[in-house]
């Protein structure tokens, strides 16, 4: 079992704890792959050195060292590849990257073991009418209005049918898996991460029945940019390569076919991070 380090500078600029979790798995045993921009720092560790694509396509997992953001940077390398993912934990929260610093001897030694599960989080699609911009996101595909000195409106159609129309800083569809992030912080529900479900959330909306709505993961939503807008839209999956929309344009979000894996040492790993990084704050 070939395990691929992918390890975020800002947060572990001197790399300690990559290096200390490639000295816990060489000693484990365990095959090590990284990419060229970490070899220079690595020392004498014994691990191969491969370009992006290789090392996804021959890893049999990663494991990323940063934080929730690591994770999701490097998602959509894993979904192409195929290849479940843990997260070392050097964030703030760590929603997603549950693994802890001081966790790292136990769930390393536990991976090296194969003693783990891996859970299949929904993901989102999102594309505009052209289709010129497609993407995937595991946390949420956010709309908002460009402009701060107006609100911006929107209307939201479910498999083509009117459901409302909101007036506000603008939108976020969110995965069970991303509720706990953005979502969570504009008001909206947290759910279960096996849900088959999303949920729309309005960001600062300026009406009082602006409730969060959660849809089936079978709907398919278009959010339109209204005619009347002074200004364009962006929307972004996952905080990353966002588009403009302007006026009159439309987004079209559902479910992704596909489902990206994440490690796991207990089937309440969720409620775990809840319960410790959440409501303990």
């Amino acid at each position: 079992m070939a395990v691929l380090l992918y390890s975020n500078r800002t947060k572990d600029d001197k790399l300690t704890v990559t290096k200390r979790a490639a000295r816990l798995l060489h000693d484990l045993g365990v095959p090590l792959l990284a990419l060229p921009d970490l070899q220079a720092d690595m020392g004498k560790l014994p691990m191969e050195f491969l370009p992006q694509d290789e090392a996804f396509a021959k890893a049999d997992l990663v494991l990323t060292v940063g934080g929730d953001g690591t994770l999701l940077q490097a998602a959509p390398f894993c979904l192409t590849a195929g290849k479940p993912v843990l997260g070392v934990n050097l964030g703030r929260t760590g929603f997603l990257a549950t693994c802890e610093v001081s966790e790292l001897p136990e769930k390393l030694a536990r991976l090296a073991a194969g003693n783990f599960t891996v859970a299949s989080r929904s993901l989102l699609h999102a594309e505009t009418q052209d289709r010129q911009w497609q993407k995937i996101a595991m946390n949420d595909i956010v709309l908002f209005g460009t402009s701060r000195l107006h609100p911006s409106d929107f209307t939201v159609y479910c498999d083509e049918v009117p459901v409302s129309r909101f007036r506000g800083d603008g939108l976020i569809v969110a995965t069970p898996t991303g509720s706990t992030a953005y979502s969570f912080s504009a008001g909206g529900p947290i759910l279960d991460a096996d849900a088959s479900v999303m949920v729309l959330t309005p960001i600062c909306a300026h009406g009082v029945r602006s409730a969060p709505i959660v849809f089936a993961a079978t709907r398919k939503l278009r959010i339109l940019v209204e005619e009347q807008n002074r200004s364009s839209a962006t929307v972004c999956a996952d905080s990353q390569a966002p588009c403009l929309l302007s006026p009159g344009a439309s987004i079209r979000i559902y479910t992704a076919p596909q489902k990206l894996g994440l490690i796991e040492f207990s089937h309440a790993e969720q409620f775990r991070a809840i319960e410790t990084k959440l409501m303990r704050r």
